[in-house]
């Protein structure tokens, strides 16, 4: 309580108040006491000296005598005066505390100047002959109407200073006593008004450092008793409104994780902006999707964050418009096409905008894919029905009826007819492989009697075209896992791709090796090769590097696409290294089988059979 600085402004207010009121009762009742204790002095000379008066009337005919100076040396001893008696014309004839002989003429004194005009008079002054300030009333004695004389009653201002000290010194006793008492007296009154609220502000502040279960104890019933009630009552309603805002922030905190955990985790990109354009949330994917390097995004304005003026546009349309913005944009680094999606966030006036980026670069590409596959199908499915149809057409026009040219079309039908029919069978078994809709048997196959049996099929059209065609010999059997039909038909298409771009005079071969967990199956050919720019297509659908040529060898254009799929569906690859000129190699990697040679062999056997 000593410490509170409202308990010393109250408490010195008081105290300055009752000590002015102190002083100011001082000084009003010092001044009182000593004009009253002076008129007391002046009243007691008055009556001394009317009894004076009325004893020494006589006195003034005889004159000075020693029994009248005696006479006035007891009277003054008794009360405590000086008593003189003068003359009309100023002569002492006696006094109390001096010999008359030896006093000056008083007719000038100026008790009995006023004495003489108005019957008594009264002076304050310093007496000539005791040398002391004297209090002197004087009353005219008359005879008839003849002035005969004075008497004079004095008594020192010594005695009457002693007395109105004394006087004053009871009144400066009073005053301190009360003021004292009225000092402890408003100190426990206020120090009883300041104990509550020194509580209040120490409950306050304990609710302010987060300990909300306050309770103030005041047992009185005024209205300091009614505020801790009331501040009770806020104490217990804040509490449990602190505790539901608790429970609903963890609630909204694990919301947030949730929400954040799941943002985190999407492919697609999201940012949240504000009103202001600053960034309140990006996720993982929207970083690494817009190459985004500017560290702690979040706070910072979209566009210092996301420098691409599209975005930034988006943003500002959708904040100033309630619709959604839709567009699509490509990140210049990447080439990647995206798609960006921005709504508003909830709320009136707009908090914000979200923005949802999606990855379509696969999709369009994927797209573009399509639309090239429709019209290669097309286009490989027109061209040898075109021919069917021109050679039909040549048939029923009369050609059928000419013995030298009829057979020649209709072989030419057949030709066309093969042709479409081993299109539509491969275009079917890709179709088939990249929907799922083949059931591969993996098991463990030996390569090297796959690789002799391909060969063997192949032996004869490379001795029609002087090809030559071989393969590395090894010591030992491997074994790839791998579906057995499957991997003939990798091996079958590569080494028919390889016969078909290899002039007469040239060479095949098939080579593999063991690398780490791997078999890698080459098929290398002295053929015309592959420019640098084309490799990375060949494995597409229906591409071929030169289209003319190709359809001349017979091919749909969909072997390697076939050798890709498979590999991939065994869990391999299968990649090409090429020079234009100087032939190709195409390698196959599959997983290597670590078991002894099982069933696959045999199914091959079986099928051959």
């Amino acid at each position: 309580m000593l410490s509170s600085r409202l308990f010393w402004k109250i408490f010195g207010t008081y105290a300055a108040l009752t000590l002015v009121a102190a002083l100011s009762f001082v000084a009003i009742q010092s001044s009182r006491q000593r004009e009253i204790v002076i008129e007391q002095a002046q009243q007691r000379l008055h009556d001394s000296a009317v009894i004076l008066r009325s004893r020494m009337a006589d006195s003034f005919e005889k004159g000075q005598t020693a029994e009248l100076q005696q006479t006035l040396v007891q009277l003054g001893k008794q009360n405590g005066t000086r008593l003189t008696l003068v003359t009309e014309d100023g002569t002492v004839i006696g006094d109390s505390a001096e010999s008359p002989e030896v006093m000056d003429n008083h007719n000038n004194r100026e008790e009995l100047r006023l004495a003489r005009t108005s019957g008594f008079g009264v002076s304050q002054r310093q007496s000539p002959t005791l040398d002391l300030p004297m209090l002197n009333y004087a009353l005219r004695v008359d005879q008839g109407e003849q002035v005969v004389g004075f008497v004079r009653v004095s008594m020192t201002v010594k005695a009457l200073n002693a007395q109105v000290d004394s006087v004053q010194r009871l009144i400066w006793v009073t005053a301190m006593t009360v003021s004292i008492v009225a000092l402890v007296l408003t100190y426990f009154v206020v120090g009883r008004l300041i104990r509550p609220l020194i509580l209040l502000t120490q409950s306050a502040e304990a609710i302010a450092d987060g300990d909300l279960r306050q309770q103030v104890v005041i047992p009185s019933r005024d209205e300091l008793g009614a505020l801790a009630g009331a501040f009770n009552l806020m104490s217990q309603k804040l509490s449990m409104q602190i505790d539901e805002l608790h429970q609903k922030s963890a609630e909204l905190a694990k919301n947030s994780e949730r929400l954040e955990t799941v943002l985190g985790g999407m492919v697609e990109g999201v940012i949240a902006v504000d009103g202001d354009e600053r960034v309140l949330f990006v996720n993982q994917a929207a970083n690494s999707l817009l190459e985004i390097s500017t560290p702690e995004i979040v706070g910072r304005p979209i566009w210092e964050a996301v420098r691409n003026p599209a975005i930034q546009k988006v943003v500002k349309s959708a904040l100033e418009s309630k619709g959604q913005e839709n567009i699509e944009l490509e990140i210049p680094r990447s080439e990647a096409i995206v798609s960006l999606l921005a709504a508003q966030l909830p709320g009136d006036p707009c908090p914000g905008v979200v923005l949802v980026f999606h990855d379509v670069t696969d999709l369009r590409r994927l797209e573009n894919i399509r639309q090239e596959f429709v019209s290669n199908v097309s286009h490989e499915l027109k061209t040898p029905l075109t021919s069917i149809q021109a050679y039909a057409e040549t048939l029923l026009s009369g050609a059928i009826d000419d013995p030298d040219h009829n057979r020649k079309f209709l072989k030419g039908i057949e030709e066309q007819a093969t042709r479409l029919h081993a299109l539509i069978l491969d275009l079917l078994r890709i179709s088939r492989i990249e929907s799922g809709a083949d059931t591969f048997e993996v098991s463990t196959v030996p390569l090297v009697e796959t690789v002799e049996l391909c060969i063997r099929e192949h032996a004869a059209i490379c001795n029609t075209k002087s090809i030559q065609l071989s393969m590395q010999t090894h010591t030992g059997e491997i074994y790839v896992l791998a579906d057995p039909e499957g991997l003939q038909t990798i091996l079958n298409n590569l080494i028919d791709n390889a016969i078909n771009y290899t002039p007469s005079g040239g060479q095949v071969s098939v080579d593999w090796a063991v690398q780490n967990s791997m078999v890698s199956i080459k098929v290398k050919d002295t053929g015309i090769g592959i420019p640098k720019d084309h490799q990375k297509r060949v494995f597409e659908r229906f591409y071929r590097v030169d289209k003319a040529r190709s359809r001349e060898m017979g091919g749909t254009g969909l072997g390697l696409s076939i050798v890709k799929h498979l590999a991939q569906e065994f869990g391999g690859e299968a990649e090409v290294n090429s020079e234009p000129g100087q032939g190709s190699t195409f390698t196959v990697r599959l997983p290597l089988a670590q078991n002894e040679k099982k069933l696959g062999f045999q199914k091959i056997q079986a099928a051959n059979d």
